[in-house]
């Protein structure tokens, strides 16, 4: 593109799509030219400029402007009919998490995505996990694929520190509801995490889940959840979360051959954690083996003979941000040089696999292998709709 900045309209002007707004006026290399929301007064107030156009219909935003890209910031159910929408006219599209409530509406619009490549090779399709971009996320997966933990045994992950009052359910209407939302902790709070989780140490084969449903709220949906992940390559995982917990934890570790990686957040009272409060802190801590624990436990001649380790603290770059405003960055840089992006849209199935997985398993009350059946959950999810319409399930 000849055009040193990329023209981007925005849909949704809740809290996250306010936050776009902020960002793509202050960035370099992206130009506001229109926003986007069926609230009249959420409309008129964002604070986007005389100069920026105002609609009410997406569709007819995307018709009557002309965009390079657009950011989709609307309830999750929306996402991929948007998104295929406007990537069918040649527009890029950058979608908030999750891409998509189900495996097949994520698998739908990845699809879409590829059939208009075809005709339209360099049309760019990215999801906001900015998480990615944090520090000492990026440092954990650099010494991943070094290969400084070897073999990969375990990783466990307890994040509870999305803790929410009645109050945040009771503010929206499709909050914390089957039809509204998809799905609780699981679905609005953890996707960053599942998407993390995935992305530092790949997609489990199998999962067993454990999910309440309205234990801790007066809520239809899930809001503590448990996992047990299996991995074809023998490593197993945890993950444990609610928004039923204060003070929480977030507190992250994997487990190799060559020694142990934590993950730690703040401690309560330093500034809060970077699961669901404002501060990006934390320490990580390598206990480092001399030498192979697989390698030790099957040629020791010792029977409680541990690895000697050391424990060392792991240096990481980080961000003083939320990292929104890199993502956005970098999706125009990816649609004016051809930039790599942090996250490729159809990298979001994996997270939404994971999330449907737990739910699934827990309705079925056993172990289900990856990838679900997309038609099962869709099922499922019906379902919990029509029973929520009659009886909440979290009654």
């Amino acid at each position: 593109m000849a055009s040193e900045k990329v023209k981007l309209g925005i849909v949704g002007l809740g809290n996250m799509g306010l936050v776009h707004v902020g960002h793509v006026m202050d960035l370099p290399n992206t130009d506001l030219v229109a926003v986007c929301d069926t609230n009249e007064r959420k409309l008129q107030a964002a604070k986007a400029g005389s100069g920026v156009a105002r609609f009410r219909d997406y569709r007819q935003m995307l018709d009557s402007t002309a965009l390079d890209g657009v950011i989709i910031a609307t309830p999750h159910y929306d996402h991929p009919d948007m998104s295929i929408a406007a990537l069918e006219r040649g527009i890029h599209v950058l979608v908030e998490k999750p891409i998509a409530v189900h495996v097949n509406e994520a698998r739908r619009m990845i699809d879409a995505h590829h059939s208009f490549k075809r005709r339209m090779p360099n049309l760019v399709f990215a999801a906001m996990f900015m998480q990615r971009t944090w520090g000492h996320w990026r440092k954990i997966k650099a010494m991943i694929e070094r290969g400084e933990l070897g073999r990969l045994i375990r990783c466990t992950w307890i994040i509870t520190d999305w803790f929410r009052t009645q109050y945040y359910y009771d503010s929206g209407g499709w909050r914390a509801t089957w039809s509204g939302e998809g799905g609780g902790v699981l679905m609005n709070q953890c996707p960053h995490n599942l998407d993390l989780y995935q992305w530092l140490v790949g997609a489990p084969s199998r999962i067993h889940g454990f999910a309440s449903f309205g234990k801790h709220h007066q809520i239809e949906v899930e809001d503590e959840a448990t996992a047990y992940l299996e991995h074809d390559n023998g490593m197993i995982g945890h993950f444990i979360t609610t928004t039923g917990e204060s003070p929480g934890t977030n507190r992250l570790e994997i487990i190799g051959e060559n020694g142990k990686l934590v993950y730690d957040a703040s401690p309560p009272g330093e500034g809060g954690s970077v699961g669901g409060g404002a501060k990006l802190g934390g320490e990580i801590i390598f206990y480092r083996n001399q030498w192979s624990s697989i390698k030790h436990l099957r040629e020791s001649r010792k029977g409680f003979d541990k690895v000697p380790c050391q424990r060392e603290i792991v240096d990481f770059e980080g961000h003083d941000n939320h990292g929104h405003d890199l993502v956005i960055a970098n999706f125009a840089d990816a649609i004016l040089q051809g930039s790599d992006l942090i996250a490729p849209a159809e990298e979001g199935l994996g997270s939404i696999m994971i999330n449907n997985g737990i739910i699934l398993s827990a309705h079925k009350r056993e172990t289900v292998s990856l990838p679900i059946d997309g038609d099962e959950f869709a099922d499922l999810l019906q379902l919990y709709i029509e029973k929520s319409a009659k009886e909440p399930l979290g009654a």
